[in-house]
């Protein structure tokens, strides 16, 4: 347990790269959920644009997300 601590102190182990899997899939949960409200808020409504705007986000949101959480990773990559 001590040696554990004095890793984490003197910032030999990351955090960061054991976060980041939950941080994805909240943030794929995020982008399906508004991607669904956007495309339903369309459909009541009756806009186009809306249900367009709803199906990029449900299938490039999780992409976008994916990107950006390999984009933090590489800072921590070869470090742990």
């Amino acid at each position: 347990m001590k040696e554990w601590w004095q890793d984490f102190v003197s910032f030999r182990k990351f955090i960061t790269p054991r976060v980041m899997p939950v941080v994805f899939w909240i943030g794929v949960a995020i982008a399906v959920i508004m991607g669904i409200i956007n495309m339903v808020e369309g459909i009541l409504v009756g806009s186009a644009r809306l249900v367009f705007l709803g199906l990029v986000t449900l299938f490039l949101g999780p992409l976008f997300v994916r990107i950006l959480c390999e984009f933090v990773l590489t800072f921590f990559r070869g470090k742990e």
